[in-house]
């Protein structure tokens, strides 16, 4: 009876929801995270689902814009009725789908973005797998001014919620490491000419830069940084720049560039055996190779499962959240543990400092 009175939850279907980025500036995160979860899902349900049910992921693309994301929520929550939502991508696009999804009880599951309002009171319904930006920029911005001696830290960024909590996180890291933060500009989503403002960061003297924009503008400063001869400033991204294409970019455009994430980076553990099982499994599914966000996705879709089983067959939105709250486990893919609790809706902890070398993420430090 009380399944039956559950939003989203039949005897032989729950619906998950998702609002993500399949066609603008973050699609090189959405479009991979979404084929990782359904592949995920796909096996699962290939299985008999979970208690009986199979799973329907329903995601909708905003194309990182805002009133397309509203229009998602709503078709997903008064239409479709969906039982929780999960990576949804983008800071502002998160914090107004609270608005509709916090009055119903929805769970917010492994959203797209690392912003520390994910877990906004009221935090009851929301769970993040990793740290925020705030502490990625913090430990990366402090690893980089010990390591290299610099004085003088700025940021580039999206005047934003995501942005923000960037700038935030790199004036931290510099007072922790006893520097002085100097300069700031932000940005536009589509903005592409950036020769102004590296001018107004050199004439600062900015030698650690922590930056809060998109992957092709991020792409786009290291090359025309290294184009002005810039070769004492070191950028810093976050989870949100940690990504396979990023290091992948012909001709060493990113060699040298510095990315803050929560989890470890799949090609350079593709012989250990979850992420080698991975690969393989995503190679056959979809004839091309994973990325780090194809990961995320799979890893995202893998928690859920892990929730709906423990929450047991009488599934209600409040029965999942508690059985949430009961998750502890080293998820080996994305090489960190996961754990909540009912004041911890913060999975994972560590973050871990990466650096391009020849193409690919190598880890360098860790915290």
């Amino acid at each position: 009876m009380a399944s039956a009175e559950a939003q989203g939850v039949s005897d032989s279907e729950v619906l998950i929801g998702s609002v993500n980025d399949l066609s603008g500036v973050f699609a090189a995160v959405g479009v991979p995270a979404t084929k990782g979860a359904n592949l995920y899902f796909d096996k699962v349900n290939a299985a008999g689902g979970v208690h009986g049910r199979t799973i329907r992921f329903i995601t909708e693309d905003h194309g990182y814009q805002m009133p397309r994301a509203m229009q998602g929520y709503n078709k997903l929550l008064n239409r479709d009725k969906v039982f929780a939502m999960m990576q949804s991508l983008g800071t502002p696009m998160n914090m107004a789908g609270f608005k509709l999804l916090d009055p119903k009880g929805i769970p917010n599951v492994a959203p797209l973005t690392a912003a520390r309002q994910m877990l906004q009171e009221p935090m009851h319904n929301k769970f993040t797998s990793f740290s925020s930006y705030v502490d990625q920029a913090r430990v990366g911005v402090k690893y980089l001014a010990a390591t290299y001696g610099g004085t003088k830290a700025c940021s580039m960024y999206l005047p934003s919620d995501f942005g923000k909590e960037i700038l935030e996180g790199a004036k931290m890291g510099a007072e922790e490491a006893g520097i002085e933060f100097v300069a700031e500009t932000t940005h536009k989503p589509d903005e592409s000419d950036f020769v102004g403002s590296l001018s107004k960061l050199n004439e600062a003297g900015c030698q650690v830069v922590a930056i809060g924009v998109p992957v092709r503008q991020a792409i786009t400063i290291v090359g025309t940084a290294k184009k002005m001869g810039l070769a004492d400033m070191k950028f810093l991204g976050t989870s949100a720049s940690f990504l396979t294409v990023v290091a992948k970019v012909p001709g060493g455009i990113t060699e040298g560039f510095y990315a803050a994430a929560s989890w470890q980076d799949l090609w350079a553990r593709a012989t250990d055996p979850a992420p080698a099982a991975f690969i393989a499994e995503y190679k056959e599914a979809y004839g091309e190779d994973p990325v780090g966000f194809s990961m995320l996705g799979y890893a995202a879709a893998a928690q859920m499962v892990k929730g709906l089983e423990a929450a047991g067959p009488d599934l209600t939105q409040e029965s999942f959240i508690a059985a949430m709250e009961t998750l502890d486990y080293m998820d080996d893919l994305v090489g960190n543990h996961i754990d909540y609790g009912p004041e911890d809706h913060q999975g994972a902890n560590s973050v871990y400092v990466n650096v391009v070398k020849d193409g690919n993420w190598v880890k360098v430090h860790e915290e």
